[in-house]
């Protein structure tokens, strides 16, 4: 997950970064004891920080349908918006593996919903590495309303 505007530090500095990391990293991994992954036995947990200071936890759950499988950071947001956030400042997503691992595509983009700022950690279970990148870095070239309004405009000009 190196790269362009990606970061690897440790805890510590995260913490440094995020006053709220450690409240978040505590939430995401108690969110990642509770995973259903009986499929893959890939554990994921994440929090997300709403606009408000509210945190909300989110786990993957997997289902033999495997496109029926929720990862752990659109679980969190999708709590976080039913409980009335309407903006993500930071994500936080615990893996079970040596090296974090960074959030899919489809919760990268999902987050994108929420602007390029969001910042995004990726921690481990088993050691103190965080990886940590503003979500523009990890998705420059996002698809979002702008994409669907240039559509409808193209189309009405036929």
């Amino acid at each position: 997950m190196t790269g362009g505007g990606v970061e690897l530090i440790d805890r510590a500095e995260a913490a440094a970064r995020l006053p709220e990391f450690g409240d978040l990293l505590t939430m995401a991994l108690a969110a990642q004891r509770r995973a259903r992954a009986p499929y893959s036995k890939f554990s994921v947990g994440a929090a997300v920080l709403g606009g408000s200071g509210a945190a909300f936890p989110g786990a993957n759950v997997e289902s033999a349908s495997y496109g029926a499988t929720i990862c752990a950071e659109r679980s969190a947001i999708v709590g976080a918006v039913v409980a009335g956030e309407t903006t993500i400042r930071a994500c936080v997503v615990v893996t079970p593996t040596v090296e974090p691992s960074s959030p899919c595509g489809i919760c990268r983009q999902l987050m994108a919903e929420f602007g390029p700022d969001v910042l995004v950690f990726a921690a481990s279970n088993v050691g103190d590495s965080v990886y940590v990148a503003r979500l523009g870095d990890l998705l420059p070239l996002t698809f979002g309303p702008g994409n669907l309004a240039a559509a409808r405009s193209w189309a009405a000009a036929e």
